[in-house]
């Protein structure tokens, strides 16, 4: 079973992009050796609301081996056309899809 334990967001130099660091933890008994993780981003207004949420997938940093824990950080972008000037992103969803 692969966890994602922890999730950092760092912004960059452009609006529309953010730094998020994941840790996932396998909790399994075999290796994950493929999948995907999934980020949610948040496109948000200058008075906070939340306007449209754009998912986006990378790949894995696989191979995962069993009980241990890896750390890896993705640039994660959206289109810049979707960021007016005033506005920003969160990437506040992030999921692991991997085959079971």
């Amino acid at each position: 079973m692969l966890v994602v334990a922890e999730v950092r967001r760092a912004p960059t130099d452009e609006r529309w992009c953010e730094n998020v660091t994941v840790e996932f933890r396998n909790t399994g008994g075999t290796a994950v050796r493929s999948g995907t993780v999934v980020f949610g981003t948040h496109i948000i207004g200058a008075l906070g609301i939340d306007w449209a949420t754009i998912d986006s997938t990378h790949a894995l940093p696989a191979p995962i081996a069993a009980g241990t824990a890896r750390a890896t950080t993705y640039l994660v972008c959206v289109d810049s056309w979707r960021v007016p000037l005033g506005m920003r992103v969160e990437t506040q969803d992030v999921r692991a899809r991997h085959p079971s």
